[in-house]
């Protein structure tokens, strides 16, 4: 069952940056790919990202610039093509087949 997201520009950001195939990323990089975003801004999408649990961790408090840059992230396995057609919203997956009729 698919879920609905819905993600506003700095989140696709930071997901764009992270990447969606679940590779891990290391803090000083995103920020060094992250440039546009001010501090507090990708402090307060990454939180929310975090808490929703879109984004993992291996820190539990990511509060500081100096938190970011100690830190790894990478998506949610569990959430990662549902992340993939919220960040792409023009190429979601259609179903090619009918479900099977249980009989």
């Amino acid at each position: 069952m698919a879920r609905e997201i819905h993600l506003d520009g700095g989140e696709i950001t930071i997901l764009k940056s992270i990447g969606l195939s679940g590779t891990q990323i290391f803090g000083k990089l995103l920020l060094d790919r992250i440039g546009q975003l001010s501090t507090t801004e990708l402090l307060l999408t990454l939180d929310g990202l975090l808490s929703l649990g879109y984004v993992l961790s291996n820190k539990v408090n990511v509060r500081t610039r100096e938190d970011v840059e100690c830190a790894f992230f990478r998506v949610n396995p569990a959430y990662s093509k549902d992340l993939r057609d919220a960040v792409n919203p023009g190429r979601r997956r259609t179903r090619t087949r009918e479900p099977r009729a249980r009989r």
